[in-house]
């Protein structure tokens, strides 16, 4: 059984300073973890820095300002992190671009695409090639998780830039488990984390949405549990509307229907009533 948070493992996690990147590594040094903030937000940084410096002491933390769509500096810090601490037993590929002045739209200025795509993808891409071959050669039990979003999944209007790349996140997260899994006496596995509508940065927490440690603690025991499909709900939506949005959205291939039907007028009654009905029924997870 995968365990996130084991005790005197080493956690890295990209996007550490803030929201659930942060809700994690408060985990992982409340588990006695050594770990490795990775961000770009240099006063954040040393924020938690302090913070957990002061609970685990100065050598079981580091903290790392990295840009994480940089393969070489990604190499560089896993060094880094090897020499210091010892490869980890938690890889959390959480670092996130959002589109910057403006909806990330077709014709969207194309350096905000560059950008998106180099954080959310290649970051994922980097961190993994930076990190797993010590976490294999250590023969020790790990883990990976990456960060991806519904909105990859269901891929609705207003923002094709994040919408495509958290796409990608979940294409290269299936066939990296698939490799782990594949791989003899692999010790490693791989997880997409799926967030629901959740309170990061510095937003005002809004009634519906979870916290970050809410998400945190669920993805903890989703890895428990040995799931790779970490489908996050929230107090607004539970599991099950969630399902049955991503089946609709499969179907429109299956049945010929237009891209992204969903949100076409000629089929907004169809939708809504798949969405009154019951999906047939299958092994999936009840949890809401």
């Amino acid at each position: 059984m995968a365990r996130c948070f084991s005790k005197g493992g080493v956690a890295v996690i990209t996007g550490g300073a803030s929201g659930i990147g942060r809700a994690a590594a408060r985990r992982a040094a409340a588990s006695e973890m050594s770990v490795v903030l990775v961000d770009v937000d240099a006063d954040k940084l040393e924020a938690l820095r302090a913070e957990l410096a002061e609970q685990l002491g100065p050598e079981r933390v580091m903290a790392e300002r990295v840009d994480v769509s940089d393969p070489g500096a990604m190499t560089a810090l896993a060094a880094r992190v090897e020499a210091q601490l010892g490869s980890p037993t938690l890889l959390m590929n959480n670092a996130a671009a959002f589109v910057s002045g403006g909806p990330g739209g077709i014709l969207d200025d194309n350096s905000n695409w560059q950008r998106v795509m180099a954080v959310n993808v290649m970051g994922v891409v980097n961190g993994v090639q930076a990190f797993l071959p010590g976490m294999l050669a250590s023969d020790r039990a790990g883990v990976i998780v990456n960060t991806g979003s519904k909105q990859g999944l269901t891929n609705p209007p207003g923002n094709p830039a994040y919408n495509t790349s958290k796409a990608a996140v979940n294409a290269y997260s299936q066939n990296l488990a698939r490799d782990l899994r594949e791989r003899d006496k692999c010790r490693v596995t791989a997880h997409l984390l799926i967030p629901g509508w959740t309170t990061t940065g510095d937003r005002v927490h809004q009634k519906g949405a979870w916290l970050p440690e809410q998400v945190v603690d669920y993805m903890d025991q989703a890895i428990a549990a040995d799931r790779f499909f970490i489908l996050c709900p929230d107090d607004e939506t539970p599991n099950g509307v969630d399902h049955k949005r991503i089946v609709w959205n499969a179907l429109d291939i299956v049945e010929n229907r237009p891209a992204l039907s969903r949100w076409h007028p000629d089929y907004k009654e169809a939708f809504a009533q798949f969405m009154d009905a019951d999906l047939p029924t299958t092994n999936r997870s009840t949890s809401s």
